[in-house]
């Protein structure tokens, strides 16, 4: 019949714009393939999503370019220009400047009860991944407590009985504990209340494991593989944002494909294929018809030859379930294992803007500062009351850049998911009841207190003219928007890197017993289809171009 074969990608974040745009850009490919990418909302971008809030730019999503050495995002952003902007953007100064860190009543930490307790927490962390070994580790000067720390560590999880099903969340504590060990009969601290040494050791340490549950979207590291975590692998260089925003590198995948390619508000309810043993779907001239049925949630249909499915792991979680039927017939065995057995956890970003009173902005001498929260337990007896336990699992509340009148909280797991619940005046009154638990400075350490302003105690609205006001909230709510389910995947004990390389198998696979009239039905792409690089925007970006290239090597084009 002469008809192109008809390629629809289901999904217009990052993997499925790649491969949109790898596939017409190709040597003669766009007269050689039907290409329509199918995207569920009502924007391009996926899990990016630049925004603006109180005249900042700022991302609701993908923030950062995990390292530049090699990365393809930022190859992308350096030939467009989209990393020089006159506009104030979010993390426009890297990471913050050396940041405070506050104990819960009010006491600044110093370094010498920090930087050891980091530098642990790294070095453990630096081990787990493969960074450093037993053998790459130093064994003089400071770094013999952090090292016999992880070399106890890894020799206790060595001898009870490997790797196997082990947790980095494991891992990291009996770390900890070999620390305590190596370093006993230490003076205790004095000035900071009812704070001792252990207790605030142990806070720290569960501050950086609050921001690696951040960075894992693990919302418990005991959920964590130890294995796997090596096989993960980050770029060289710096770590940047995008100043024009991240959907720069979106808009500039996208305009290469001609107008109505892209369709926007075609939410995908059923995907129906053709494994071994099933009939054709028959179009109304009774022709034998292409292989994949794709029904909306509109009621319109659409057929395809190809399809390329970039949803979120969440989704397919959710569609590959007992009671759902997003695929007919079922993804085989295998496919839906790996499914089943890899973490997808939520991850969300809380904006606030504040400002000295309600009346005017701060000046210089009026920053807010960079904090790193450390707290007590929330069993703990010591725990100030009207902190709410949704603010306690956060590491951090810092201006989003230097000068910036907006607050930037991250947040995962259940206490991400409790965010996305609250009312903004919640939010605010949690938010002030937590700074006001953390800033006032004990007599004992009040010749140390630095510049800033005087926090309110309690709800916002009591604050007189010379309290800090929490002014306008933002959140983002990645768990319970249908068309994500939660943030980016990592590899789940019980799970292994296995499983990512099996997400991205497609159906039928060519070569197998019933591919021969139609292979590669159904492709898959996403963060969650990469072996190395996944829960990042890189990571989706190669699996979209290796989902192209799959099809284009499959009818043998020029430019793979």
């Amino acid at each position: 019949m002469g008809k192109k074969p008809r390629i629809v990608i289901i999904g217009a974040g990052m993997a499925g714009l790649t491969a949109a745009n790898k596939l017409y850009t190709s040597t003669g490919s766009d007269h050689l393939f039907e290409l329509v990418v199918v995207e569920g909302g009502d924007r391009i971008g996926g899990r990016i999503n630049t925004s603006e809030f109180c005249g900042d730019r700022i991302e609701m999503g993908a923030t950062w370019i995990h390292g530049i050495g090699g990365s393809p995002v930022h190859q992308i952003a350096r030939e467009i220009h989209a990393l020089e902007s006159d506009k104030p953007w979010e993390c426009m100064d890297g990471f913050s400047g050396e940041p405070k860190t506050i104990a819960e009543g009010g006491f600044e930490l110093n370094a010498s009860i920090v930087d050891p307790i980091s530098t642990l927490f790294k070095n453990l962390m630096d081990f787990a991944q493969g960074k450093l070994t037993e053998d790459s580790a130093g064994s003089g000067g400071d770094a013999c407590y952090y090292n016999f720390a992880a070399k106890a560590a890894l020799k206790d999880c060595t001898s009870n009985g490997g790797f196997g099903n082990q947790s980095v969340g494991a891992f990291l504590r009996r770390g900890l504990g070999a620390y305590w060990d190596s370093c006993k009969d230490r003076e205790e601290l004095n000035g900071y209340g009812k704070w001792s040494r252990k207790l605030l050791e142990e806070a720290v340490f569960a501050m950086h494991e609050n921001t690696q549950r951040t960075y894992t979207s693990a919302g418990d590291l005991f959920n964590l593989d130890y294995e796997a975590e090596s096989e993960y692998r980050m770029f060289p260089g710096e770590e940047i944002t995008i100043s024009k925003g991240y959907l720069s590198i979106i808009e500039h995948l996208a305009s290469v494909l001609p107008p109505g390619v892209i369709q926007l508000g075609r939410k995908v309810t059923r995907i129906e294929w053709q494994p071994e043993g099933h009939k054709s779907i028959q179009v109304p001239n009774g022709y034998d018809s292409r292989p994949v049925k794709i029904e909306f949630c509109d009621g319109s249909s659409m057929l395809a030859d190809h399809v390329i499915v970039t949803v979120s792991l969440g989704v397919l979680k959710s569609g590959t379930g007992q009671d759902s039927g997003m695929f007919n017939p079922p993804l085989p065995t295998f496919k839906t294992e790996a499914i089943s057995r890899l973490g997808y956890g939520v991850v969300n970003k809380l904006f606030l803007q504040w400002s000295p009173n309600g009346n005017r902005p701060a000046n210089d001498k009026e920053k807010f500062p960079s904090l790193q929260i450390v707290f007590h337990p929330p069993e703990s007896e010591l725990r100030h009351e009207k902190i709410p336990g949704w603010m306690r699992r956060t590491a951090s509340l810092s201006p989003i850049y230097n000068n910036s009148s907006v607050l930037l909280s991250w947040f995962a797991g259940k206490e991400a998911l409790e965010l996305e619940t609250l009312s903004d005046e919640e939010i605010i009154n949690g938010v002030s009841a937590t700074v006001s638990g953390l800033l006032p400075v004990s007599k004992h350490h009040k010749e140390d207190k630095y510049n800033s302003p005087e926090f309110c105690n309690g709800n916002v609205e009591s604050c007189d003219d010379n309290g800090v006001r929490f002014g306008k909230v933002l959140k983002s709510k990645w768990g319970s928007d249908p068309l994500f389910l939660g943030s980016y995947s990592y590899v789940a004990v019980g799970s292994s890197g296995a499983d990512l390389d099996t997400m991205a198998e497609p159906l039928p696979k060519l070569g197998s017993t019933d591919s021969d009239h139609h292979p590669l039905q159904i492709l898959f792409a996403g963060e969650a289809t990469h072996r190395t690089h996944y829960s990042t925007t890189h990571g989706a970006y190669f699996s979209g171009l290796r989902e192209a290239n799959r099809l284009l090597k499959h009818y043998r084009c020029v430019g793979v």
